[in-house]
């Protein structure tokens, strides 16, 4: 097809006198027969970089998407457009597939909407082979390496396709990837022979803010005292407490539903059509709602609790303002948020580099919270998306700076200590030896004689990892995902270098502990070091395991101080578990070799 051809198909089929940003150019190439990568923000129209494709396609373009409810609306938006289309999954009846069957038979369909479990099942790759198939287009290309892992690994099943279908151009969508999820997706699905567009992550008519937890129902209320009216989506963490929420809304005159997978199917699609259609309907849901959602009136979205990452973050935040009119994020986030995603990722049926993965994105999302200066800097920051700004103008930070110090040498101290290690180990090693902590790691590697041992004691552990998330927010650093190890980049060489100025944020060092737990041990947590806190958690369970065994109190078998020696020190052998406080030669006999083996297992799980 001429590109006059798809011009008058824009105008014809789907309304739109031009193309947008890279629109053109990625559609000629996919057409041409080249494998797409592209990545862009929600709303920019990533769905036309197929659909169209398809509309001028001779045969069958199947698109690949993770939800019935996703597929469904896309399915019905083509239909009104006049386009055949049409989705097989669960919901559907016997006749109605029956009809699609037809017409893919004899050519009628132009695009067939599946998704990966029901695509990768050997009897549907027979019928596929057999058909005239133009395109493949994987929506929501990111679930790969988000979903692929874990409970949905049909998405890894994907990277069958171009070996099955060798002739048959592939392209993956996502409006949220990182790099080492964009160099996921090129390796799994395509052997890396693909193209890359990356058209901007920037949202600018979403006004970004961040605040730390304290009372998150009065914050909500507070945040929504003038927005009666409005649209809007509050994400809560649990199930319970999307209900908590809406109740509370109801009751102070806000028009609010609840949403979550523990709903019955019928409820959640009433609920659905009811956001859809209102003008004024607050939805509050756990993740379980917004992909896909194509409302573009959405005027703010909420975060109760910290999301998982900050692609989760950006995705659920880019539902609001997709009209282009001003919208609000708005994020809670405290030391429970942290700690429960960090159970949540451990607890994952996952291998370990797809957990520690994990862990280094929820680090560079607590580095957004963090954040010292300019919060939409961070965030492009962190997807990789050079921008020209120092300042938005449309973030908390902007509108309200917050107080930092002068650390440009505390940043050069770190970046120093990352050099002088080759870049080769991650935040807590390089924090241990900025404190001058006598770890075996420390001393077996040689670190203990490096200029940069001990130079940080003016910091507290806590405070050390606070200002490398900063720096991290900055761009002055950057995690590898795959290893964990932390680089410095072009711009912290310059810090390096006096050449960078940096400034500490101070007012983000999360102290407090969670509120349901006695004030004793909200004061030992409280002072604990960060990586500290889970282990003493468990160590607290394990004593209390041991004590039930020995129907004893639990104070008998070890003090809190002594766990809480446990948890910093981290024992590895009977030798060192000796030199714990409240050790003595009976305690260490009786249950030395015990807390060894849970501490060890604690820390390699």
């Amino acid at each position: 097809m001429s590109p006059l051809s798809a011009r008058v198909l824009l105008k014809d089929v789907f309304g739109f006198d031009d193309f947008r940003g890279k629109q053109s150019e990625i559609i000629d190439e996919f057409t041409a027969g080249g494998n797409i990568l592209t990545v862009m923000p929600t709303g920019a129209g990533k769905s036309l970089c197929f659909q169209l494709p398809a509309v001028m396609g001779e045969g069958l373009t199947i698109v690949i998407s993770p939800l019935i409810a996703l597929m469904q609306n896309q399915v019905e938006a083509l239909k009104l457009l006049g386009v055949e289309a049409a989705s097989i999954n669960s919901s559907n009846s016997q006749d109605e597939n029956r009809d699609i069957w037809r017409k893919m038979q004899n050519g009628s369909l132009k695009l067939l909407y599946l998704s990966p479990e029901k695509l990768m099942t050997e009897r549907m790759l027979d019928v596929v082979q057999g058909l005239n198939i133009t395109y493949f287009a994987i929506d929501e290309a990111h679930c790969i390496s988000q979903w692929g892992a874990a409970f949905r690994p049909e998405y890894e099943g994907l990277c069958r396709l171009h070996k099955l279908f060798p002739k048959v151009p592939i392209i993956a969508l996502t409006a949220t990837a990182d790099q080492a999820t964009r160099d996921q997706i090129c390796e799994k699905i395509f052997s890396n022979n693909v193209t890359t567009y990356l058209t901007g992550f920037d949202r600018p008519n979403i006004s970004l803010n961040v605040e730390i937890k304290n009372g998150w129902k009065q914050q909500l209320l507070r945040f929504l005292k003038d927005r009666h009216g409005e649209n809007g989506i509050v994400y809560c963490l649990s199930r319970k407490k999307t209900e908590e929420a809406a109740k509370a809304l109801v009751e102070k005159g806000y028009n609010a539903l609840a949403y979550h997978a523990g709903m019955a199917a019928h409820i959640r699609s009433e609920n659905l059509n009811r956001f859809m259609a209102e003008p004024d309907l607050i939805m509050v849901a756990t993740i379980a709602f917004g992909m896909g959602i194509d409302k573009s009136d959405i005027r703010f979205v909420f975060h109760t609790d910290m999301p998982s990452s900050p692609e989760a973050y950006y995705q659920e935040i880019g539902r609001a303002g997709r009209d282009g009119q001003p919208a609000v994020a708005h994020m809670l986030y405290g030391m429970d948020d942290i700690r429960m995603r960090r159970m949540f990722i451990d607890n994952e049926a996952a291998d370990e580099a797809h957990k520690r993965r994990g862990h280094h994105r929820l680090n560079a999302l607590l580095a957004f919270c963090e954040a010292p200066e300019c919060r939409r800097v961070s965030l492009l920051n962190y997807f990789g998306d050079e921008v020209e700004f120092e300042k938005c103008g449309n973030c908390d930070l902007c509108d309200n700076p917050r107080e930092t110090l002068e650390a440009t040498e505390t940043g050069q101290k770190f970046i120093s200590a990352l050099y002088r290690t080759d870049q080769y180990f991650g935040m807590g090693h390089i924090v241990d030896i900025l404190t001058g902590k006598d770890t075996d790691r420390v001393l077996k590697l040689g670190h203990d004689n490096l200029p940069t041992f001990g130079v940080g004691k003016d910091l507290g552990i806590n405070e050390w990892k606070s200002v490398a998330r900063q720096m991290m927010a900055r761009g002055f650093i950057v995690t590898d995902m795959e290893f964990g190890s932390l680089k410095i980049t072009d711009r912290g060489f310059k810090l390096l270098k006096g050449q960078e100025s940096f400034r500490y944020r101070p007012d983000v060092v999360l102290k407090k502990a969670a509120t349901s737990r006695t004030q004793k041990t909200q004061k030992i947590l409280s002072e604990l070091p960060e990586d500290a806190q889970d282990l003493f958690q468990a160590l607290k369970s394990f004593r209390m395991e041991i004590a039930a065994e020995r129907s004893v109190p639990a104070y008998v078998i070890f003090s809190d101080k002594s766990l809480v020696d446990m948890a910093i020190t981290r024992p590895e052998t009977l030798e060192q578990f000796g030199d714990i406080y409240g050790v003595g030669v009976g305690k260490k006999k009786k249950f030395g070799s015990r807390f060894v083996d849970f501490i060890n297992q604690e820390i390699t799980s």
